[in-house]
């Protein structure tokens, strides 16, 4: 069955369904030994000959996702130059070449994904479909309702307004304060930058939901693999909050 270039190389667990389109247009991919630069290029696994970095793709490994509790302290990468500990570092081996779905930060902790599944990893990252992510945030002193109220309308950033946030504010504890935040968005850094644009700075967070996903029993740095039907729970969370194409009119 022909499919596209890219999704045959996400689907082969190699990267994401995004960074796919980017290695073919590097021309970093061939297929039947000619190099080619189309993503969207339709091929055949039983007939074409693919290869990647040199490297033939030869069936579609199984898929594999598991949620981790990332801890403090951790690198949201499989590699980090700094020589820093990733994610990597503190699963055991896999078959399957796993990679994050998002990122958190360094100093942040919680829910993350990982996965070989391309085609998911496009879905669940991809802004348009809009999965929602929770997250519980210290901050430091005592944010006014209108300064909430800010954070729910959407921050500037580099620019660009943020998606209207739902902010609850949840205790005071001395001169600080625990807010839940949830975002449909995942720009770098964002809720530490829409809490600093307020004027209150993030003192700790960690992300407890992704669509229905939340950590349950995991212990930092403990993971658990996802059974086929909470697949699916993400799968129809990512199409019921899909936003639709926008048609241009021709007059």
């Amino acid at each position: 069955m022909s499919q596209r270039l890219q999704v045959i190389i996400a689907k082969a667990g190699i990267t994401s369904r995004r960074k796919a389109g980017l290695m073919i247009q590097e021309g970093r991919v061939t297929v039947n030994n000619r190099v080619v630069r189309e993503p969207g290029m339709l091929v055949d696994l039983a007939r074409d000959k693919i290869r990647v970095d040199r490297k033939l793709i030869q069936n579609l490994e199984p898929k594999l996702t598991i949620i981790l509790n990332k801890p403090k302290g951790v690198i949201t990468t499989l590699k980090d130059p700094l020589d820093r500990i990733t994610v990597k570092d503190i699963l055991p081996p896999f078959k399957q070449r796993l990679f994050p779905i998002g990122r958190l930060d360094y100093h942040s902790e919680g829910i993350i994904l990982l996965t070989n599944d391309g085609e998911l990893c496009h879905m669940l990252q991809h802004p348009r479909y809009g999965i929602k992510k929770v997250y519980l945030v210290k901050v430091k002193g005592k944010p006014s309702e209108s300064a909430l109220d800010r954070l729910r309308r959407g921050i500037f950033i580099d620019g660009r307004k943020t998606a209207p946030a739902k902010v609850k504010r949840l205790e005071r504890k001395g001169i600080h304060t625990w807010l839940e935040i949830s975002i449909h968005e995942g720009r770098n850094r964002q809720i530490r930058r829409m809490c600093q644009a307020i004027g209150h700075p993030v003192l700790k967070l960690k992300r407890i939901r992704f669509g229905p996903l939340d950590l349950g029993g995991l212990k930092a740095g403990e993971f658990r693999v996802l059974k086929a039907y909470e697949i699916e729970k993400l799968r129809s969370e990512a199409q019921n909050g899909r936003s639709p194409k926008k048609v241009s009119k021709k007059y």
